[in-house]
């Protein structure tokens, strides 16, 4: 009877350990997409559609990285966005993320603003950047450039989010265009917001990386701390609108729960 107990308990053991491998799997290399749009009168012809990558992170994935390219295809977006952390501080080997640009090239004109974890390492960024605009990637940090006859890009680089960097772009922009920023990190909403931009593409804060589920609460986030106010989805302050993914890769916390990794779609529509 002991024999059988033991054997009974070591299947139930095998069987959860097995079920957790598997859905910590899903949770960590499931892509889907989340869609949004934004009316506004400053477009007065047809839409535009932005498609934003966020927190990469060298993932090794090949499978999860061609699903990622097979989504971004079918959705034939206008620009395609690369709001930071392309690569990681852990390991930068920018092959990976290198090879990801060169085929997203191929699909729409992509942009990319730097992350925190860019920044670990200059020279190694500088030589990455260098690859970037070698494969057709705009370098976007403190740049603004615009995009359509309505739209103006806007990219902040991650070492100038609290300065005022912002508002001296923002000079440049013509105010009858929609204004879209390009800018890793989400808690400074206020600072955009006041610097008067009209879209904000942030991502950073891996959905919180445990998320509760039936809530928009995920449980922490770099820069935020325990059970952080963004983490994932649309927020507003004044007349800004932001829009937060929740990533693709992983850093220092390897594991996702409840909290597949997202590339974000933001279609920009003619208010009538």
């Amino acid at each position: 009877m002991k024999k059988k107990k033991y054997i009974k308990n070591g299947l139930i053991i095998a069987i959860t350990i097995i079920v957790a491998i598997c859905f910590c799997n899903y949770e960590n290399n499931h892509i889907v997409l989340t869609k949004y749009q934004y009316k506004t009168k400053k477009l007065q012809q047809k839409s535009y559609k932005i498609i934003q990558i966020s927190d990469f992170h060298n993932k090794e994935n090949a499978k999860a990285n061609k699903k990622l390219i097979s989504i971004v295809s079918k959705e034939n977006p206008d620009i395609i966005a690369i709001t930071g952390d392309f690569i990681d501080s852990f390991s930068m080997n920018t092959e990976i993320s290198l090879n990801l640009a060169k085929q997203l090239v191929k699909i729409a004109p992509v942009y990319y603003v730097t992350g925190n974890h860019e920044h670990a390492d200059e020279e190694k960024l500088y030589s990455f950047q260098d690859k970037l605009m070698n494969a057709g990637v705009h370098i976007m940090d403190n740049v603004v450039e615009v995009v359509s006859d309505k739209i103006t890009l806007i990219g902040l680089g991650d070492l100038s989010l609290n300065d005022n960097t912002l508002n001296q772009l923002m000079k440049k922009v013509n105010k009858e265009n929609l204004s879209v920023l390009l800018a890793h990190e989400p808690q400074y909403l206020k600072n955009y917001a006041d610097a008067g931009v009209d879209i904000v593409l942030p991502g950073h804060a891996h959905g919180g990386q445990i998320r509760i589920p039936f809530t928009n609460v995920g449980l922490v986030a770099p820069n935020q701390g325990f059970l952080p106010k963004y983490t994932s989805g649309q927020y507003s302050s004044d007349n800004t609108s932001m829009f937060v993914s929740r990533g693709i890769g992983n850093s220092i916390l390897p594991l996702r729960i409840f909290n597949c990794p997202e590339i974000v779609e933001v279609e920009i529509m003619v208010e009538k």
